[in-house]
């Protein structure tokens, strides 16, 4: 599942590396929020060389209580739904973009194992992506052990993240080079 080359580095093509540049070309900073991921997200990111210029910083939220004291979740819906929850995900990502200043959150949630939690499978997955303008969120029901339902929801966060900074740059393309140019500050005094 590592992807380092000879000198322990990520090599340019790695999922999070691709999200960096990204983000880099675009100015634009990142914040996660991670609960079953436990650090693995914020790690695999800040291992790509350059990322101080865009990664602002994460929490890690595993015990529930502190996905609503640190990261803002409503308290009556983790009451309601329990930690392991779409929607919990979406106010995860949103949490960490609002309370770290930052353009994109990103966040996990989920159930990595070896026993069902409060009656949600081992495998079952959120990930979500809160940007400017929209935010999404993505089940994943993942197979295999907990090192790997954990890596492979990190590899999907990203790969979400990287879906939605496309999708900007699209939307971005087709409004003109004018409007690109105003959001990236080309040509202010």
């Amino acid at each position: 599942m590592d992807d380092r080359d000879a000198r322990g580095e990520r090599p340019v093509g790695s999922p999070a590396a691709g999200v960096v540049h990204s983000l880099l070309e675009r100015h634009e900073t990142l914040a996660t929020v991670e609960s079953l991921t436990g650090g693995l997200l914020s790690a695999s990111i800040v291992e790509i060389a350059g990322v101080s210029g865009t990664y602002r910083g994460g929490l890690v939220v595993y015990a529930t209580e502190l996905k609503a004291q640190l990261a803002g979740v409503p308290e009556d819906l983790l009451a309601e739904r329990g930690p392991v929850d779409p929607d919990v995900a979406v106010a995860l990502a949103e949490g960490g973009r609002r309370r770290c200043g930052a353009d994109w959150g990103l966040a996990t949630t989920g159930v990595a194992g070896p026993e069902p939690q409060d009656g949600k499978p081992v495998g079952l997955v959120y990930v979500a992506v809160a940007g400017p303008g929209d935010t999404q969120v993505r089940q994943l029901d993942l197979d295999g052990g907990r090192a790997h339902i954990r890596s492979a929801a990190v590899i999907e966060a990203l790969r979400l993240l990287a879906d939605r900074l496309h999708a900007a740059t699209e939307r971005e393309a087709d409004a003109g080079p004018t409007d690109a140019a105003d959001r990236a500050g080309v040509g202010r005094r």
